[in-house]
């Protein structure tokens, strides 16, 4: 019987965020060490964060895409994978890592995880979609591994400063926060969830969560798994400075630290509704706002949306994870 042929890996990677020469000596030491043949380097850019280039390493029919970038890149790249039984391997590389903090993967260790590519095992996880209509009435579609998010949460990426977050990181957020908090507009929506009967809701922050772990140790949706074939919904509407600590005492203690432990969980139960945080699960999402709204996919803005339809693609992407 003769031999299978060598893989071949494609890595789509963003200049901006990586190192280039480090990374090239890195995956051809690992390549070479796997078996596999030399890779294909496709670079991304301002006007192709990724979907272009992965659907070229599809043309070319490789084995293995390896997204080399920040949060836009990996959610482009995912994207373009969507469906597809090209399994993605991470080499975190920006500020937020959001989908390498959810699956648990270690976030500073380039050659580690070029090597866990190239030898690591396939894991299905599940793809959030979405169409956002536009003020005009148009609508375009994209793909999200995290979360999608309005209200607060979209204003606060808005303001956040580009440069001070290549600089800060994660704190540069912080002056967003501040700025996004003198905002008194709330959201005004008229939704359904699966077959449930339609309803109207007043919110500061509508969440849409495939998983829902971020940086600072915040783990804003504690029970959102990302592969359980269901999104997890959040809507946020505190009332007045002490809902606002409420949500903190709630997001940063008890779902932060309390319940990363085992007795912890077991203390805090399922997650709950209560006047400032409102849970819900599902595997559809249709909403209308009342007017435009900043709407923001995995950590970037997506413009203003006049109305969304979101669901959940189960087992819609493989990711390469080490091997157990």
């Amino acid at each position: 019987m003769p031999a299978p042929s060598p893989q071949t890996a494609a890595v789509i990677y963003n200049p901006i965020n990586v190192d280039i020469d480090a990374l090239r000596d890195a995956v051809t030491t690992a390549a070479a060490d796997a078996g596999w043949n030399e890779s294909i380097w496709l670079e991304t850019s301002e006007d192709d964060p990724g979907q272009g280039a992965t659907e070229k390493a599809k043309e070319h029919g490789v084995d293995l895409v390896i997204a080399a970038g920040g949060d836009g890149t990996v959610r482009a790249v995912a994207e373009a994978l969507r469906g597809s039984d090209i399994p993605l391997a991470l080499l975190p590389s920006g500020t937020g890592n959001l989908l390498a903090r959810n699956l648990k993967l270690t976030l500073n260790d380039v050659p580690g995880s070029v090597i866990a590519a190239f030898t690591g095992d396939d894991r299905p996880i599940d793809l959030g979609v979405i169409d956002i209509e536009r003020q005009d009435g148009s609508r375009d579609r994209h793909a999200y591994v995290v979360m999608a998010g309005m209200g607060l949460d979209a204003k606060m990426i808005k303001n956040t400063d580009d440069d001070l977050k290549a600089k800060a990181g994660w704190a540069a957020y912080v002056d967003a926060i501040v700025k996004s908090l003198r905002d008194p507009n709330e959201l005004h929506l008229h939704f359904q969830l699966d077959d449930q009967k339609p309803k109207r809701a007043t919110a500061h922050t509508l969440i849409v969560g495939n998983c829902g772990s971020l940086p600072a140790n915040v783990l804003l949706l504690p029970d959102a798994v990302v592969d359980d074939g269901v999104l997890d919904i959040l809507l946020m509407r505190p009332g007045g400075i002490l809902g606002w600590i409420r949500v903190w005492a709630k997001i940063a203690w008890t779902n932060g630290v309390i319940r990363r432990t085992k007795t912890g969980r077991e203390l805090a139960g399922e997650q709950k509704s209560d006047g400032d945080l409102d849970y819900r699960t599902g595997t559809r999402l249709v909403a209308r706002l009342s007017r435009p709204e900043e709407i923001e996919l995995d950590g970037d803005t997506f413009g203003e949306a006049t109305a969304f339809n979101t669901w959940v693609e189960p087992g819609a992407l493989t990711v390469r994870v080490p091997r157990s």
